[in-house]
């Protein structure tokens, strides 16, 4: 069975399930989530996606970015892609709304309306392979320069976010570093796959 996302409309209203190729075809506009996990000194986890992805392969990426299946809320599906892309058991608070749309090649567009987490994450991850091909703890500052000095290394929507949202990520970092936020992470035991 093909996967499935939602259509939304421009208020993240849900108009119906389509498939998730079709969608990136077309550029139709539908729900997505985007997660960020800082540790406790501040830094970012990303994630390499896995080359064989169908799109965006090899390119860094922050730490879990997918769809909601229909009728699945998004916090709950970003916890579920947490766990079966890097092993880890999470609880991710939503924080902001953002919009997101480009054109990825091989003619697959991203046309997004993106529920925004944010995590603590104490643990090591352990990627599956057919998801990440490694991970990595950043410091905003050196994530940004990398990506100055090689953006192709990094995937679209990673940039656009922050170049469009870098106010909002970062005190979304402090706060969890701060421990004025409740979520928590740690290592699940399985391998979440």
């Amino acid at each position: 069975m093909r996967e499935q996302v939602i259509r939304v409309d421009e208020d993240d209203r849900a108009i119906g399930p389509a498939g998730k190729i079709d969608v990136h075809r077309s550029g139709e506009l539908h729900r997505a989530f985007s997660v960020f996990l800082f540790d406790h000194s501040g830094r970012l986890l990303l994630q390499k996606r896995a080359r064989g992805k169908y799109h965006s392969g090899g390119l860094w990426a922050n730490s879990c970015c997918g769809h909601p299946r229909p009728g699945e809320a998004a916090r709950a599906a970003a916890e579920r892609r947490l766990r079966e892309e890097l092993g880890v058991d999470v609880s991710v608070r939503p924080a902001f709304f953002a919009r997101y749309r480009a054109a990825l090649g091989n003619g697959l567009i991203e046309n997004e309306f993106v529920h925004m987490m944010f995590g603590h994450c104490a643990g090591t991850p352990r990627p599956n392979p057919d998801e990440a091909s490694a991970v990595q703890w950043i410091e905003l500052e050196t994530l940004e320069t990398q990506i100055a000095n090689r953006p192709q290394d990094f995937s679209e929507w990673l940039r656009h976010y922050l170049r469009a949202h870098r106010g909002e990520i970062a005190s979304q970092a402090r706060r969890l570093c701060s421990g004025t936020c409740q979520p928590r992470a740690t290592v699940g035991t399985g391998s979440g796959r």
